[in-house]
Parts: C-alpha cells; sequence; structure tokens
C-alpha cells in the first residue's frame, strides 16, 4: 500500500512539473495539486498522512519569510510615500481613508466570523497536549499583565532581538518608525532608503520561488487533509470562503459605496462599472501590483480621476491599502481561535484588530501574500506557532480563491480613495463618469 502511495505521490509531481513547463499560469497548477492531493487523499485515506512532512516543509518555507518580508516591504512601504511634504493635503487625506477603511475592515471580518464560525468542529487531534498546556500558561501571565504594560512592550527594547523571537507587533513598530526616520533624513537617508528597496525586492523575489513550490505543498497538504479528517473539513473551509466573500462584499457596498456616495458625491453603481476592468483584472491575476496599471487607466479614463491623483494615491494604495488582507486576517484569527477552542477577550479581539491592520498595511501586493501575516497575527493573541502552522496548512489549498477576492477589495479600495481625495482636492471631472462603459 505504502509503495503504491508513493509512486502515485511521485506520478503527481512529475505530472505538476510537467504542467509548469507547458507554461500554465502558477493558479492552474495550485489547483490541479489540490485537485489531485484531494483525490490522493481521499483513496489513500490515513496513509496519506504520510504526506505531511512535505506540506510543513512548505510552510516552514513560508514562516521563514514572515520577518523578512514585514521588515523589509512595510519599511519600504513607509519610504513610498517620497518626500516628507507630501504628508500635507494629499497625503493626510490619502493616508486617513485608507487606515481608517482598514480599521473597519478587520471588524467586519471578525464579525462575520462570530456569525458563521467556520473553525467550530475542525478535528484538531495533531495538537499535543503539551502545546494547549504552555498556550494556558502563556495566556494566564499576558492576562496579568496590565493595559498600559501590553502598549509599552510594543515598542522593543531590541529590534533585533525582536526580530529573533518573532514578536511582530514590536517588528511592525520598528518597521514604521524606522521607515519614517528614513524618509525624515531626505538626502542622507537615501543610500539606506535604496537598499531596503533593494532588499525588499529581493525578498519578493524568494517569495515568488518559494510561492512557485505551492503546487507540490498544496498537493501534500491536501492529501494530508482529506486522507485524515475526510470530506467534513471541506465544510468548515466552505464555512470560511462564504464568511470572507460576504465581508469583502458588504465593505465594498458600505464603505467604500459610502465614500463614493456620500464624500465623493458619485454615483456608486457607475463608478463600479467603470473599475470593472480593474475588479476582473484583480480577481484572475489575484495582485493589486499587477492590477496598477488597469487600475490607473479606469480612475483616469472611466471615472474622471486627475493623472496626478492617480498617479499617486492609488500606486500609494497597492503599497498600503490591504483591506481584503485586513478582512481575511481577522476571519482566520477567528477560525483559528474557534478550531483550538480559545474563548477571546475584549483585549484578545483588540489584539487582533490592531495586529491585523497594522500587518496588512505591510502585506506585499503579490498572490497569497497574506498567507506569510496570517501566522504573525495568530501568534498575537494565544495561538501556539505549531498551532499556527497547522491553521495555515488547513487553509492554504484554498488561499487562492480567497486570495482572488481579497484582492478586489483592495483595488476597489484603492479606487474609491483616489476618487474620494480627487473630489477633495477639485481633480475629478464627472462628465468621464457618466461616459463609463459597463
Amino acid at each position: 500500500m505504502m509503495l503504491a502511495f508513493w509512486g502515485t505521490v511521485l506520478g503527481a509531481f512529475v505530472g505538476l512539473f510537467l504542467l509548469g513547463r507547458t507554461g500554465a499560469p502558477l493558479w492552474a497548477r495550485v489547483m490541479a495539486g489540490l485537485v489531485a492531493g484531494g483525490a490522493v487523499g481521499l483513496f489513500f485515506g490515513e496513509t496519506a498522512g504520510v504526506a505531511k512532512p512535505i506540506g510543513d516543509g512548505f510552510i516552514k518555507l513560508i514562516r521563514m519569510l514572515i520577518i523578512p518580508l514585514i521588515v523589509t516591504t512595510l519599511t519600504s512601504g513607509m519610504i513610498a510615500l517620497g518626500d516628507p511634504k507630501r504628508l500635507g493635503s494629499l497625503g493626510v487625506r490619502t493616508i486617513g481613508l485608507y487606515l481608517f477603511t482598514t480599521s473597519i475592515a478587520v471588524f467586519i471580518g471578525i464579525g462575520m466570523a462570530i456569525i458563521f464560525n467556520p473553525g467550530e468542529g475542525v478535528d484538531y487531534q495533531s495538537v499535543s497536549e503539551t502545546s494547549a498546556i504552555t498556550d494556558r500558561l502563556a495566556r494566564a501571565e499576558a492576562a496579568e499583565r496590565t493595559a498600559v504594560q501590553q502598549i509599552l512592550d510594543v515598542i522593543p527594547a531590541n529590534p533585533i532581538a525582536a526580530m529573533a523571537n518573532g514578536d511582530i507587533l514590536p517588528v511592525i513598530f520598528f518597521s514604521i518608525v524606522l521607515g519614517i526616520g528614513t524618509l525624515a533624513a531626505g538626502e542622507k537617508g537615501r543610500p539606506f532608503a535604496e537598499a531596503i528597496e533593494s532588499a525588499a525586492e529581493a525578498i519578493l523575489k524568494l517569495t515568488s520561488g518559494v510561492m512557485a513550490l505551492a503546487p507540490y505543498g498544496v498537493f501534500a497538504l491536501m492529501a494530508w487533509v482529506l486522507g485524515t479528517q475526510g470530506l467534513a473539513v471541506l465544510f468548515n473551509l466552505g464555512k470560511l470562503a462564504i464568511a470572507l466573500y460576504l465581508a469583502c462584499a458588504l465593505h465594498i457596498l458600505i464603505v467604500y459605496g459610502g465614500l463614493v456616495t456620500l464624500l465623493a458625491r458619485l454615483n456608486f453603481f457607475k463608478f463600479l462599472r467603470g473599475m470593472l476592468d480593474a475588479m476582473t483584472t484583480a480577481y484572475s491575476t489575484a495582485s493589486s501590483s499587477a492590477t496598477l496599471p488597469v487600475t490607473i487607466g479606469n480612475l483616469t479614463q472611466n471615472i474622471g480621476v486627475g493623472r496626478a491623483v492617480a498617479g499617486s494615491v492609488a500606486p500609494l494604495g497597492a503599497t498600503i491599502n490591504m483591506d481584503g488582507t485586513s478582512i481575511y486576517l481577522g476571519i482566520v484569527s477567528l477560525f483559528a481561535a474557534q478550531a483550538v477552542g480559545l474563548d477571546l477577550s475584549g483585549a484578545d479581539y483588540i489584539a487582533i484588530a490592531v495586529t491585523a491592520t497594522a500587518a496588512s498595511i505591510g502585506a506585499a501586493g503579490i498572490p497569497s501574500a497574506s498567507l506569510f501575516l496570517a501566522i504573525a497575527v495568530l501568534t498575537s493573541f494565544g495561538v501556539t506557532s505549531e498551532q499556527a502552522i497547522l491553521i495555515i496548512a488547513l487553509i492554504f489549498p484554498f488561499d487562492r480563491l480567497l486570495d482572488m477576492m481579497r484582492t478586489v477589495t483592495n483595488v476597489t479600495g484603492d479606487a474609491a480613495v483616489a476618487t474620494t481625495v480627487a473630489r477633495w482636492e477639485g481633480e475629478l471631472d464627472e462628465t468621464r463618469l457618466k461616459g463609463a462603459k459597463s
């Protein structure tokens, strides 16, 4: 039986490799790995569980990149603001709106997860009793700290130690102030800015390399999940997907609809028609960065946003506006808490909201970037590293479907904020909106 299993795995891996050689896009190969892994898991049953180390190796590669990704992309994101003088009327309004929508997004995600309870009933037999005891002790110790102390702990006494220990909030704080400090240094800070931007590009290239292994990791994880837990787990993951899609749709209609209708004083449905090309591109590519040229084109040609505003607000949004990511992190946090049986307090919800909002600002505009940050958020409120890895292992095979909707939300938010700022800055030509194509 075991020999037949490994022969099947080898054959599947060869097939996935040959599929890649034909030029098939990554998402198609990931879906192929998902289907093949699911079939193998259902056919071989618990025997398929021996493939889990392959998936674990892939997840560890993702974990390896979390701290470098946060430090480089978040710092370079702050540097992307350019001249500090940009933090005038246009900059303050833009950043303020992005932070406002992102903070609302995480609470919408949390609320939807509370309604759907996607993690309830997930079989969590792989978590050791030792991990559970350690988790309870850590949570008890954290509960004894005062609120002031928890806030002060966000400021790292030693940033390098915080990175080594994987303390995410202190790392995020340091990355933000490092970027601001680099901006304030002006020309003298330019060499460092170029170095950190170069490092960010290198990390993103490494990330792309790791993601190229995704079809094989997905195959192994899917074989393990369905082999050991059966089809029942798909019900929970289906609830998670429905919760995310509904949360994103609500955020688009209520928050972005409110911005465009109340502040920009435009017809929201005409706005959506004008941005349809960008939204469909976002859904197919799952990349805010790849969609950026289409976003700017739709804003200037279909919505009537001035090129100066579109050319500055939209790229900034592709860097720091990740509302879909914030929603996702909120939902996944509740999914994890429900799966491991944690009773969250009000302080836990605030910790999730703050960490998810801050982490989403640094999310790279590439497919599945949120996945790299999810582990960081989960460990901020009592989920152990081992548990976080298993949660991501469960979700990862379906992440492409989730990522597509997250990206639509992000891109729509970029456009809504750009349109609102253009109205405030007197850079909006409404005659173009009337001709927006459906």
